[in-house]
């Protein structure tokens, strides 16, 4: 998606919460850059007041106790930060992993891949080889615990959600719609189309790290046979569900 270049980001407090710095009206890919990379700046240079910090699709946000720190203060330190690059082109942080995940496209266990495939005007073939071959990044963790929204696909994949929910899907699912697969971090009813099937944990609570994906991480799905995929259920026990981490440079 093509950078809207006109917009000026915007510091706006949250209540007494905090402070959301927009880089963005829409989902493009410098708007979730931009969010990404300053979110990993303030981060960096360790602020006192900052207690947490987060980002959302096109956003910073930044927990900061408003009734003890003036916002036209903070604003101000955020604006001189701003200031300093263009930060829909800034560098991804360092540290980010690449995630390779097996799953099932169609069949069974992905029973809406064919009827995305029509939706995205693509034969069931060549829907799997664009969910298999594009690298997607983690733009954002939200919904459910640790579950990512992942982006983003050709145009052809700017596919409606259903008018209708689906009543349920399992934990593991990847589903897709307005040109991002979500993989889902638990069963849940969902509007948008169920492509492929995956036995990756987003949210592992008893585990050293609870949420394996970050935002700017990236990932990659392998096809494997639905045979496989119960292999691997069944005997792979720590949530990776067979996945591979690399270390990105």
């Amino acid at each position: 998606m093509a950078p809207d270049a006109t917009y000026v980001p915007r510091v706006r407090s949250v209540g007494l919460e905090g402070v959301l710095v927009t880089f963005g009206d829409t989902a493009t890919d410098a708007a979730n850059r931009a969010a990404i990379a300053f979110r990993s700046e303030i981060d960096g240079q360790d602020w006192d007041m900052v207690a947490e910090s987060s980002s959302t699709l096109v956003s910073a946000f930044f927990r900061i106790d408003l009734s003890e720190h003036r916002f036209e203060d903070i604003a101000a330190r955020l604006e001189d930060v701003l200031s300093r690059q263009n930060w829909g082109a800034a560098p991804l942080p360092a540290g980010r992993a690449l995630w390779t995940i097996p799953a099932v496209f169609g069949g069974d266990r992905a029973p809406q891949l064919r009827e995305a495939a029509e939706a995205a005007g693509l034969s069931e073939a060549d829907a799997m080889q664009d969910l298999t071959s594009t690298r997607l990044r983690v733009l954002t963790l939200g919904f459910a615990p640790g579950q990512p929204y992942l982006g983003t696909l050709s145009d052809a994949w700017n596919i409606p959600r259903q008018k209708q929910l689906t009543p349920n899907v399992p934990a593991g699912a990847l589903v897709a719609a307005v040109r991002q697969i979500c993989l889902f971090a638990k069963d849940t009813p969902t509007g948008w189309l169920h492509v492929g099937q995956s036995a990756f944990a987003c949210f592992r609570p008893s585990g050293d790290t609870p949420f394996p994906l970050a935002p700017g991480d990236e990932v990659q799905f392998a096809d494997i046979s639905a045979r496989e995929l119960a292999r691997i259920e069944a005997k792979v026990t720590d949530g990776t569900g067979g996945a591979t981490r690399t270390v990105l440079e």
